[in-house]
């Protein structure tokens, strides 16, 4: 144990271990090329194998969910919970169901949920979790039955002091209701078990709001470090969730100029930018109506750039909020040449290891997921503690606490991630987001 770790012998261990996980492997080694320097600085934690036994999740559960759809046919799809890491606090991470999930995408999920819930410092493990199945398209009595069978399995590994899911990808909060409805009644107790509730039974205000005003309150704080600000700069958006849509209102309030959203079929361009009022015809396209992007060229000037990203439009800042792996390195260079200053991701990797590395190499200001997109899990937290307490906090509260927890990021990030001329929010987020957990496993000794 007195050779350095090297990066090389580290992920060929871990692929050899989990093979054909690419998505967890690229999480990996994002993590680790910043992290394995500092552990070999300290050699604590290479003696324990710490970011070994961190790249192992707990528990891996799997099982079967059966369910009837609306013909009486039986359906079956196969769910998951990935238990990460519970040593700051229960597992927390939310609960996506869609064609795509499958074992290698839940735990770079879970795995990425470790260092952004320790960066939040609020006391949260982190876990992820989900189903191969995709709500659009089904009626809503086809969900809630989808959703109740899903529960029925996983209500026995969960609770408010051992694992507490919340939403994600496909799941809104339709589907946690219908979740916890279920859950209380298997277990005949009301309880802080899923987040992302609605306000009636012990939600949190601004939760849906979160990771979208999160993402642009950090990309503020990180030009401010730069001596920059959002006013009056312009800025792509992808994706048309609430992510991006509530990105793009906070852009907005701060004093720049959203040009863009989009969706699995293309961008929607509005030259003079997106105002409040467009906003909220957008929100009721896709929210409410869920229609295509493409509707919007008949409510407002804009145009529909079929079958094409964003990244292709001249603009001062970026925020990928759509997908993991959406931006390339070839979409990388068009911001930079079309003078791109900085990207804070909404999403959970939605940025190529390629368009990385072309960011670092051209002084592209980059936030990582990890730290940029906190804002929704730390809400989360918040949610939790008010149900803990039995009271809620007001809008303003909840916005300040959060303004406070992504600014705070920020702070770890340039702590240690400072590195002479510049800041590598990357090596910022990774030490400062390890150093907490491995503290903490170091503590329990070996676990």
């Amino acid at each position: 144990m007195n050779e350095d770790l090297t990066i090389e012998h580290f992920m060929a261990g871990l692929i050899k271990r989990n093979p054909n996980e690419s998505e967890f492997h690229q999480a990996v080694k994002e993590v680790a090329e910043s992290v394995i320097p500092f552990i070999n600085q300290n050699p604590k934690y290479k003696k324990a194998r710490i970011l070994e036994r961190m790249t192992e999740p707990d528990k891996v559960i799997s099982f079967r969910v059966a369910w009837e759809d609306d013909q009486g046919d039986i359906q079956i799809n196969k769910g998951y919970r990935v238990q990460f890491n519970n040593s700051i606090g229960p597992y927390k991470g939310g609960l996506r169901f869609d064609h795509s999930v499958n074992l290698s995408v839940l735990k770079f999920l879970g795995f990425e949920q470790t260092f952004k819930n320790s960066l939040t410092t609020l006391p949260i493990g982190a876990g992820k979790g989900g189903a191969d199945f995709n709500p659009k398209g089904k009626s809503d009595r086809e969900i809630m039955r989808f959703c109740q069978s899903f529960m029925t399995q996983l209500y026995q590994h969960i609770g408010p002091n051992t694992d507490v899911p919340a939403g994600d990808i496909g799941v809104g909060s339709k589907e946690i209701s219908y979740l916890f409805g279920q859950y209380k009644r298997l277990t005949h107790q009301f309880e802080s078990v899923l987040t992302g509730k609605a306000l009636e039974f012990g939600g949190s205000l601004i939760r849906t709001e979160a990771t979208g005003y999160g993402n642009a309150y950090f990309m503020e704080e990180m030009l401010k470090h730069a001596g920059h600000s959002i006013k009056g700069k312009s800025a792509l958006v992808s994706g048309s969730g609430n992510v991006a849509l509530h990105c793009a209102e906070k852009i907005i309030q701060l004093g720049g100029k959203v040009l863009t959203v989009s969706d699995s079929s293309g961008t929607l361009y509005v030259p003079d930018g997106i105002d409040q009022e467009k906003l909220m015809l957008l929100k009721d396209l896709k929210i409410n109506r869920k229609q295509r992007l493409s509707g919007a060229t008949e409510l407002f000037k804009s145009k529909y750039l079929e079958g094409q990203k964003p990244w292709s439009i001249k603009s001062d800042l970026a925020f990928p909020c759509a997908t993991q792996n959406e931006l390339t390195g070839t979409d990388a260079k068009l911001l930079f040449n079309n003078g791109c200053i900085a990207v804070s991701e909404g999403a959970n990797m939605p940025c190529t290891p390629e368009a990385i590395e072309l960011f670092k190499d051209n002084n592209i200001l980059y936030a990582p997921g990890k730290a940029s997109n906190a804002g929704g899990v730390a809400v989360s937290a918040l949610e939790m503690s008010q149900n803990s307490i039995r009271m809620s906090w007001t809008e303003q509260d909840l916005e300040e606490k959060l303004h406070g927890i992504m600014k705070n990021i920020h702070n770890q990030c340039v702590h240690h991630g400072d590195d002479k001329s510049r800041v590598d929010y990357i090596k910022g987020a990774n030490i400062a987001g390890f150093i907490k957990v491995a503290d903490a496993m170091l503590a329990y000794g070996v676990v």
